[in-house]
């Protein structure tokens, strides 16, 4: 997993991990034994010999293995056979097979054709005179639950969005602990639940099936792609760049405030029934100070470096809720965005972190670490929603039922589903069970078909 994620990283994520003291380190452990390996001259022997020679060397290293582990076998194969995770900590076996392994998978895939999914979805509702639906999926980064207001955390890191009578379900889990495994997972049929990477990277996702249904997609991006999952036809993929909006970018970044904006101008032009994903840059670390503008630096003293070990872990801490506490305003802004245009239209917002964090729980920074040893910080994630009044009224949706609903034990799984019910999408790839919306509404046209 962490192979792929930096195979699939771009310059401006690796960027923030390189420093000076870095290239230091990296000078000197490295220049010794590279010295040592130059120095060295080798003795050019007959190929007989040579052979010889190499396969009595590995018969010795084979023997001394054995040897060592004779006296702790029992122990040993029990170790192996209940800690399975321990084959992700053997370096560099773990680099060399996690290398080997994305390589093949992509030249595999490279061609593969896209698997379609609910090639028989269709529009049920009957749009309601000169207005238009409009759904808004927020996508988080680094977002986890537990540094969250609105979610119990003692630090008021969530107040505008306290204000704003949206619904915050306290129990999710994400489907995996890096961008590059949750967001295809999130959008994909089967989820967690049912994971298989290599089908669900080659299946077709939710942006397909709400086109094929008729909605007008765009996904707005101020991360590092979409990470396959709007490449179908009809699904309109904008990247946000510094240019656009001088005042909200610095350091070649902007700060997520670009997506209010831009969302604000597509708006403005809305003439169907659409639907827009926008990805944050959220609180991607280490720098989590880049995240949030001067005026959201409430906690102090914060973190101002990519370098966590410069930094107590209550600075750390410090500037991972202030990039919360921005994460709020900007899902604030979405919402009021959504509210000064409901004349024209009826819309909701779902709000969900793709995966979260540790910050020195255990020792563990950041995030990435394998599902079956990740730490619950690192995949409990916030997710929260809204619907304005007109939407709830057109798809009888019981708010309050909703917020009775915020202690269920919900996913990454849920999203697929709850997102086509909510929309009024029929197809056969629904299941009513995973609709987290389902109980708290009479979905127009009747009952879905579920599996």
């Amino acid at each position: 997993t962490m192979m792929q994620n930096i195979l699939k990283t771009d310059v401006r994520e690796a960027r923030e991990l390189l420093s000076w003291s870095m290239l230091a380190w990296v000078l000197l452990l490295s220049v010794p034994p590279i010295a040592f390996l130059w120095w060295v001259r080798l003795e050019r022997r007959p190929w007989p010999r040579a052979l010889g020679l190499r396969i009595a060397s590995i018969a010795v290293a084979l023997l001394v293995a054995v040897l060592a582990i004779l006296p702790v076998n029992r122990d040993l194969t029990s170790m192996m056979r209940n800690h399975r995770e321990l084959r992700y900590l053997v370096t560099p076996g773990n680099i060399v097979y996690g290398l080997a392994a994305n390589s093949l998978r992509e030249v595999r895939d490279a061609n593969a054709p896209r698997a379609p999914v609910g090639t028989d979805a269709r529009l049920i509702h009957v749009a309601m005179a000169g207005k238009h639906r409009v759904f808004v999926l927020v996508v988080g980064e680094t977002a986890r639950a537990a540094n969250f207001g609105l979610l119990g955390y003692p630090r008021p890191t969530t107040p505008e969005l306290q204000s704003l009578g949206v619904t915050a379900f306290r129990n999710v889990t994400s489907c995996g602990t890096s961008t590059e495994v949750s967001v295809p997972c999130l959008f994909s049929e089967w989820g967690r639940e049912d994971y298989d990477e290599r089908r669900i990277r080659n299946s077709e996702g939710l942006l397909d099936v709400l086109a094929r249904a008729g909605y007008a997609v765009t996904w707005l991006d101020n991360q590092s792609g979409c990470k396959g999952v709007c490449r179908g036809a009809g699904i309109r993929y904008e990247k946000l760049l510094p240019d656009s909006a001088p005042d909200l970018c610095r350091h070649n970044e902007c700060f997520d405030g670009i997506l209010v904006r831009r969302l604000q101008a597509e708006l403005a032009e809305v003439r169907t029934d659409a639907v827009f994903v926008l990805h944050m840059m959220g609180n991607h670390g280490p720098a989590y100070y880049r995240r949030y503008p001067p005026e959201f630096r409430r906690f102090t003293p914060d973190c101002a470096t990519a370098e966590l070990r410069d930094c107590s872990r209550e600075q750390v801490v410090n500037a991972y809720d202030n990039a919360i506490l921005y994460t709020d305003h900007v899902l604030a802004s979405v919402l009021k965005t959504l509210a000064a245009h409901t004349a024209p239209i009826d819309s909701a917002m779902l709000y969900v972190s793709d995966h979260g964090e540790s910050l020195g729980e255990h020792g563990l920074y950041l995030h990435g670490l394998p599902y079956s040893i990740a730490p619950e910080t690192q995949t409990h994630v916030p997710m929260i929603t809204w619907i304005s009044p007109g939407f709830a009224r057109a798809e009888s949706v019981d708010t309050h039922c909703l917020r009775e609903r915020a202690d269920d034990a919900l996913s990454h799984d849920n999203v697929f589903h709850s997102v086509l019910g909510l929309l009024d999408v029929q197809t056969r790839a629904y299941r009513a069970e995973r609709d987290l919306f389902a109980n708290c509404r009479r979905p127009a046209g009747g009952a879905f078909a579920s599996r």
